[in-house]
């Protein structure tokens, strides 16, 4: 749309189902190669991914027109599929249900990268859990926590 201008950010967070450890340092990279791609694909744009053998940060920057939800559900269907096409797990790998997902302005951009690229030091000290439910809070979200990562 002529004369529309946008800067629209979102911290994305999501986890293997049952937080199981399938993500490996083996092929973590090229899972985040692929991920990169279907964004590309979906024409938004990926500014950084990172993560833990349990979950993925993916900082997003996206136009107007981008349904978010249906963004994560293509990024998290095609991933999976690739996993499992490749055999890259025993048994079938699968996301949870759901996601996490945070607003992020410009003056917040630095910051968020920093944390997403410093996943593994930060998980040295803070559990996915714990540090999911501190977004949760610090972003004014409603939830209960004995439904958190509940199988699907």
């Amino acid at each position: 749309m002529a004369n529309t201008y946008t800067q629209l950010y979102f911290h994305v967070v999501f986890a293997v189902k049952g937080r199981a450890n399938h993500i490996s340092p083996q092929w973590k990279e090229e899972l985040y190669k692929y991920i990169s791609g279907v964004v590309r694909n979906k024409n938004q744009k990926l500014m950084i991914i990172n993560g833990m053998s349990d979950h993925v940060h993916i900082l997003l920057g996206t136009k107007p027109n981008c349904n978010l939800s249906d963004l994560v559900r293509d990024i998290k269907a095609n991933s999976s599929k690739w996993i499992n096409e490749r055999r890259l797990v025993s048994g079938e790998f699968r996301w949870q249900t759901g996601f996490g997902a945070f607003t992020v302005g410009q003056r917040g951009l630095k910051k968020v990268i920093a944390y997403i690229e410093n996943q593994e030091e930060h998980h040295k000290r803070k559990k996915f859990r714990k540090e999911y439910e501190e977004f949760l809070k610090t972003y004014g979200v409603d939830y209960d926590s004995d439904y958190l990562f509940e199988p699907d």
